[in-house]
């Protein structure tokens, strides 16, 4: 399954006037394409300093003292704000947990919903122009030298047909976006009749006129070459009628508009059902051919135009992409090997008792150069290690360094507090303070980290080069070039007001807003508390992002609307194939929404799994706390509460920092932390009551009980 997230030991920690509290400490976890990952646990547990790392919108007080955050080949722990204004909001989008947070009060929604998807129109405009001319030229060179070295005529024709793919890839663009904005504009209009006739039949339509109006302008924009062709202007006049036909305010009579729509329905929905044109190759034929299109139907002139662009190009220019694509691969592998011997002879420079700074500063220099060479420009997927090695090491180095004269400030700030408090004691007072231990940068941990960076992109070219002979370079080379389809789309993919207000109400409608139209133009203060959720939902959804992070959405709503919004994003995560991050101190909230579960107390991952994994064979005690304390309708047990509190993070446990709660602890578990135990591939726990030496503890019994209740709930056998 494809990663689309990846965290890696981060470390989060945040400067107090009392002193360093540590939020994060050393987590890791994969978000998956389509998947939903819930993180549980109480406040103050770092769910959310995770999540607000993920989209870069950190404490100014916050110190990233470790870690990765990775997406799409990039560390998001490193980019520019520059950089991650390209992904905050569009590629990653967020709900937060009051709706008026993000909602301005004094602008109308409709306004709110459009802004965002114009101003991120443009950017992504932008980009899919880069992608493309950067993917293109690369090919382009790729091909030359691949084909190049044995024929220098082959060569010259191969750039050639890369200066023709540009040409009449912008062509394909324009047609697809003319039938695109015709075609919806088609389907649109069908639904809008189907759904006011019905309104109509039953003598309860509402806001009539503006209704008719969307559909009028829906039928004229569908009439094009592509579209409705033939019947183009029999609609057109329908359409220019269906105004006249509206009944006065006292009448209800609309057998007259009913029976134009349903005249209209029928040549839109003929239209909506034919075969779509291929202009993907009409382009071509239309650029290079010289001749007029024929006049053939859709689906014998797919078969022409195949065929046509099959023997003057597309054989050729597939031929040759595929043989950059492995000439590309060719030399990155061969560079893997020798950026694997520079690493690991960098490795004793970067390990040394005391680093010395002009030294290593060379050295960063020189290994990032020899990783460069192992990225292969025209591989789709970018690898997410290799491109962000370099910044990645050179984070590390500067976070060294600059600690070198910040420790010396942390101890003295700590000597003098220390000497401040034994005063107090000396003069037999009892001060009701401690002293923090003293902020400083753990150097031992930044030089880890840096062998860990190195270590772990040898073994990962170690694992690329063992699966080199499985690759298929003709289903990349296939990917590749609908790669550059789908970008060039993305240039002319204009969105304009029109456009915006149209994905708008559509957006209203998908998250459940009922008369769209008319709500479009109501300010925030009149929808409820659910209803305003649902527009962030709306918002967050306009950009059309890959992952979906949702920060307790449901806390401030009663319980009743928490389910409806609980189903909406249960929803939208399977029709637009989201990934999700569900943060809650709720676990019963994500019993029937997650795929996995990640449990975190002070600041660490204590138990990491399936949903299955984590509601049916939990292993924590906390998570086992957790489950005590969700309400259940199927018992009258009393509900159990997590006795104590959760640890001052200011001073940090030694041991298991659930210990003091725990009344399953060992001694060991306030002596030392436990490593994250494999009870299965899918689940793990740190918990050293999964230690062979540790005494068996069962389960408590009234999480067995729920789990057997909640077995026979779902039609399973509940026997061991």
């Amino acid at each position: 399954m494809e990663t689309k997230l990846s965290v890696r030991d981060l470390r989060i920690s945040f400067r107090t006037s009392n002193g360093k509290v540590q939020a994060v400490r050393g987590i890791n976890f994969d978000l998956a394409k389509g998947e939903t990952l819930a993180i549980v646990g109480e406040s103050g547990s770092g769910k959310s300093v995770t999540s607000k790392a993920i989209l870069g919108i950190q404490a100014a007080n916050s110190i990233t003292e470790s870690g990765e955050i990775i997406y799409d080949g990039k560390d998001l722990l490193k980019i520019s704000e520059e950089e991650f204004h390209n992904i905050r909001g569009d590629k990653i989008a967020m709900i937060f947990q009051d709706p008026m947070s993000s909602l301005n009060p004094i602008v109308k929604i409709g306004k709110q919903l459009t802004e965002a998807m114009i101003l991120k129109g443009k950017a992504r405009q932008r980009e899919s122009q880069k992608n493309f001319d950067t993917y293109l030229k690369n090919l382009s060179e790729a091909m030359v030298k691949a084909v190049g070295a044995s024929d220098q005529a082959k060569a010259a024709a191969a750039g050639e047909n890369c200066k023709k793919f540009h040409q009449f890839e912008v062509k394909h663009t324009e047609l697809e976006a003319a039938f695109s904005n015709a075609y919806e504009a088609a389907v649109e209009a069908v639904d809008d009749i189907d759904a006011i006739s019905f309104e109509m039949e039953k003598k309860a339509v509402k806001d009539p006129v503006n209704r008719v109006a969307d559909i009028v302008s829906g039928a004229e924009k569908a009439c094009s070459d592509y579209v409705v062709t033939d019947k183009a202007d029999r609609l057109k006049s329908l359409a220019k009628g269906l105004k006249g036909q509206l009944p006065g305010k006292n009448s209800d009579d609309y057998s007259a508009i009913l029976a134009s729509m349903q005249e209209m329905r029928g040549i839109l929905q003929e239209a909506v059902d034919q075969t779509k044109p291929d202009f993907f190759r009409m382009s071509y034929y239309q650029c290079f051919s010289g001749e007029k299109l024929p006049q053939m139907p859709a689906e014998e002139l797919n078969q022409f135009l195949a065929k046509y662009m099959d023997q003057g190009f597309m054989k050729d220019f597939v031929s040759d992409a595929q043989k950059a694509l492995e000439y590309t691969a060719d030399v990155a592998y061969s560079n893997m090997a020798k950026a694997m011997e520079t690493l690991e002879n960098a490795k004793a420079a970067f390990s040394k008792e005391k680093l010395d700074k002009k030294e290593c500063m060379e050295l960063l220099k020189s290994v990032t150069a020899v990783v460069e060479t192992t990225i292969d420009p025209l591989a789709i997927v970018k690898d997410s290690l290799i491109y962000t090695f370099g910044p990645s090491l050179k984070n590390e180095l500067e976070t060294y360094f600059g600690a070198i004269g910040k420790n010396v400030k942390a101890q003295k700030v700590h000597e003098r507090d220390q000497k401040k408090y034994d005063k107090l004691v000396a003069k037999g007072k009892t001060p009701d303070w401690q002293v923090a231990a003293a902020a400083v940068i753990d150097m031992e941990l930044v030089q880890a980290n840096m062998i860990r960076i190195i270590d772990r992109l040898v073994e990962h070219y170690k694992e690329l080069l063992d699966r080199r002979g499985e690759r298929d370079y003709a289903q990349e080379t296939a990917k590749a070039i609908e790669h550059m389809n789908e970008n060039a789309t993305g240039i002319v993919a204009k969105v304009t007001h029109r456009v915006a207000k149209d994905r708008a109400i559509k957006l209203m409608e998908e998250v459940g807003i009922a008369e769209p139209h008319k709500r479009y133009n109501q300010y925030p203060f009149e929808f409820s508390g659910g209803m305003r959720q649902r527009i962030v939902i709306a918002i967050a959804l306009a950009a059309n992002p890959d992952i979906l992070i949702c920060d307790e959405p449901t806390t401030a709503l009663d319980v009743t609307i928490q389910s409806q919004i609980l189903e909406l994003i249960n929803k939208l995560k399977r029709e637009r194939q989201l990934s999700v991050i569900f943060i809650t101190h709720d676990l019963g909230v994500v019993a029937n929404m997650a795929d996995r579960v990640a449990v975190m107390y002070a600041g660490k991952i204590v138990e990491y799994g399936t949903a299955e994994d984590v509601f049916y064979h939990a292993a924590h005690p906390y998570t086992w706390a957790l489950l005590s304390s969700m309400p259940d309708l199927d018992t009258n047990e009393r509900l159990e509460s997590i006795p104590g509190t959760p640890p001052n993070m200011i001073y940090p446990p030694v041991g298991d920092a659930f210990a003091p709660r725990n009344k399953y602890a060992m001694q060991i578990d306030f002596e030392k932390q436990p490593p994250m135990f494999k009870i299965s591939d899918s689940h793990y726990a740190a918990t050293w009551l999964l230690h062979p030496d540790a005494p068996k503890v069962e389960m408590p019994k009234v999480i067995q009980d729920r789990i057997a209740r909640m077995k026979i709930k779902r039609g399973e056998d509940h026997a061991e």
